[in-house]
């Protein structure tokens, strides 16, 4: 709020003047949302209001009672929606044509689904998010097969069936190095595609694979037979084929809600028409799939920081100090200011992401490094300003610092991004004489 003095003075501008200055009418959230698009601006207001009615209620009691968490109800929750089929417009998904339109990259709404859904709590968002990660080779290989996966998939989630994707890289010997360049060069592959008659043999395994325990179609990649990285090849694998077979569900610091699960093949036939994108093209597919996909992981990171930064705000004006509320106290002003500044910075260069038709290697990198150092940064300044109090399971930012830092993991670990953004700018800017 303006102080007095501030606003007589205003009133003594010109007229002009006067409609010249801003007078803050909503909070940081509304103004922030209505610099979007209309269209936009009413999507994310809906993604707001699923998590508030849906996923945040139930963020601790579901960190704490893992055991009992079904994730289908709160599945077709989102489906109903129209969440979970958004890759494609009607009459084959629920994207809107209106939303399309106003916008450069269809990454811009899946970061602001995540920001939200996150916001309220990080591990029954990937959950939900963790599917369009699976679903996104089949749109990026830019191939009819993989088309007519997208939609036959997406009938059958909006018939309500239990459907759900997973993105399977990830290598036991391997780790991150198959999400960089000169790693994969190096690292064992041991997924392996055989021709044989009517498609291809697999055999492997993939650990760490979010929705692994419950997705029904895999996007799996692969290298040919006798052959290194350069040949990875994607296939799309189904649960209920023969030789397939699930690992160990890891148990995690943070985002419990959504699972990290091995998958085993063993001579698992897949025929011919699963195959997403030509022979030895999985490099390129995987390597775009993250382009788009890393700026909304930067999202899940900016989402976790402002739900721990809510919920320190909320503490800040509960609790008093002698006299005065703690958010009366100057000092604790600065530090809250510090992090919303924060905030703000990750959730612009996100943005910045989303306004690129086509997003680039090194900005996407960039956006997933800073907002995952930018989010465990914010949740560690919220339990400090918390004092004891932000160690309690109940308060929630603990839970948002856990949550927080897989986001410096996964999708290729921070450093591998630093990595990932030398690579993509190293002959234009960094070797360039």
């Amino acid at each position: 709020m303006l102080p007095t003095h501030m606003k007589q003075a205003s009133q003594n501008l010109s007229l002009i003047g006067r409609r010249l200055v801003a007078e803050r009418e909503g909070d940081l959230w509304q103004e922030e949302t209505e610099t979007l698009p209309w269209p936009l601006a009413r999507q994310r207001r809906l993604y707001k209001n699923f998590a508030d009615q849906f996923i945040r209620p139930r963020a601790l009691e579901v960190d704490k009672h893992l055991a009992e968490f079904d994730p289908w109800p709160l599945w077709h929750e989102a489906a109903r929606r129209g969440f979970q089929t958004e890759f494609l417009p009607w009459p084959f998904g629920t994207a809107k044509l209106l939303n399309l339109a106003s916008m450069p990259s269809p990454l811009f709404a899946t970061a602001l689904k995540a920001e939200e859904f996150c916001a309220a709590c990080g591990g029954m968002a990937l959950m939900l998010l963790a599917h369009d990660l699976g679903m996104a080779p089949l749109l990026l290989s830019g191939t009819w097969t993989g088309f007519n996966w997208l939609r036959r998939i997406y009938s059958r989630i909006r018939a309500g069936e239990n459907i759900a994707a997973a993105f399977a890289i990830t290598e036991p010997g391997a780790g991150s190095d198959v999400e960089e360049t000169e790693g994969a060069a190096r690292a064992r592959i041991l997924s392996r595609a055989k021709k044989a008659p009517g498609g291809y043999l697999l055999n492997g395994r993939k650990c760490f694979i979010s929705d692994g325990g419950i997705a029904s179609y895999i996007t799996f990649f692969a290298a040919l037979e006798n052959e290194g990285v350069e040949s990875w090849t994607c296939f799309l694998v189904e649960s209920s084929m023969k030789g397939f077979s699930r690992g160990r569900r890891e148990k995690k610091m943070g985002q419990k809600a959504g699972d990290a699960t091995e998958l085993i093949l063993e001579d698992v036939l897949v025929p011919e028409d699963h195959r997403i994108g030509p022979e030895r093209s999985g490099w390129a597919l995987n390597r775009n799939t993250l382009n788009y996909s890393r700026p909304a992981v930067g999202a899940i990171a900016v989402g976790i920081a402002r739900g721990a930064l809510e919920r320190c705000l909320e503490f800040c004006r509960a609790t008093r100090l002698g006299n005065k509320r703690l958010a009366d106290y100057q000092d604790v002003q600065i530090e809250l200011a510090e992090m919303t500044i924060q905030l703000t910075a990750a959730r612009a260069l996100v943005w910045h992401c989303g306004r690129y038709r086509l997003p680039f290697q090194g900005i996407s990198a960039a956006a997933k490094c800073f907002a995952g150092d930018t989010a465990f940064a914010i949740c560690h300044k919220a339990m400090e300003l918390m004092g004891d109090h932000g160690y309690l399971h109940g308060h929630g930012v603990e839970k948002a610092m856990r949550d927080s830092r897989l986001n410096q993991i996964y999708e290729g670990t921070n450093q591998i991004n630093r990595l990932a953004l030398i690579e993509d700018a190293w002959e234009t800017d960094f070797a360039r004489p």
